[in-house]
């Protein structure tokens, strides 16, 4: 049984455990995605070993060299537009061990 109100400070919420995310085996992949998007493509950056910073220092550094926007959810980065190519050297240069996939 858990406690929810006392008299002296009120409601009492229970923190939620903080999902932790799962750990890349060490390559990065990109993959192209479209579904739920009306048509417009996305590049998206999974197996990242970095931390939340980092991975938003990282997705602001791509989305800036390559000139599109894009956004971080869930440790996973989605850069706008199909740019799997220019995406894969800049992340080869960075010393991550990359691969395209999908389709």
């Amino acid at each position: 049984m858990t406690l929810v109100y006392s008299t002296e400070i009120g409601r009492i919420k229970s923190e939620a455990p903080k999902a932790e995310r799962p750990k890349g085996d060490g390559i990065v992949r990109i993959q192209r995605q479209t579904s739920g998007r009306k048509g417009k493509g996305v590049c998206i950056i999974t197996g990242l070993n970095l931390d939340d910073k980092g991975i938003m220092s990282l997705a602001s550094e791509l989305k800036r060299r390559s000139g599109c926007g894009g956004s971080v959810k869930d440790g996973i980065i989605e850069i706008q537009g199909d740019n799997r190519d220019q995406l894969k050297q800049m992340l080869e240069q960075k010393g991550f061990k990359v691969k395209l996939a999908g389709g």
